[in-house]
């Protein structure tokens, strides 16, 4: 079985979804086990998904999914999957608010290791 990591590169034609959830902190972890099990469960079988990335917010009050898809399509088929929607449900129930929007990668900088 391949693996595929995240990779941030321009070019690459990778549609990026980049989630942030407003949470109550002491539904913060709640939240991310959700996630972690959405996409464990449902996200990673489905076409077209390439990787998905938790992060929790070190106040408590933020969690953001950084999660990449082949394509567009490979994401808008997602959101019309019952199971995924089950899934983000789910999540929204757990919320105050949440933000998602696709982007594309335009540049990456690093710091030089000498």
């Amino acid at each position: 079985m391949e693996v595929t990591t995240t990779s941030i590169e321009p070019g690459s034609g990778l549609c990026t979804l980049i989630n942030v959830f407003a949470v109550e902190p002491e539904r913060q972890a709640e939240l991310v086990k959700l996630l972690e099990n959405a996409t464990e469960q449902v996200m990673r079988h489905l076409p077209g998904f390439v990787s998905a990335n938790i992060h929790r917010g070190l106040d408590g009050t933020r969690v953001a999914n950084y999660a990449q898809w082949a394509s567009r399509e490979h994401f808008e088929a997602m959101l019309r999957n019952p199971e995924a929607q089950h899934h983000m449900r789910a999540a929204a129930a757990l919320v105050q608010k949440f933000e998602p929007h696709l982007y594309e990668v335009v540049s990456v900088h690093a710091r030089s290791v000498p």
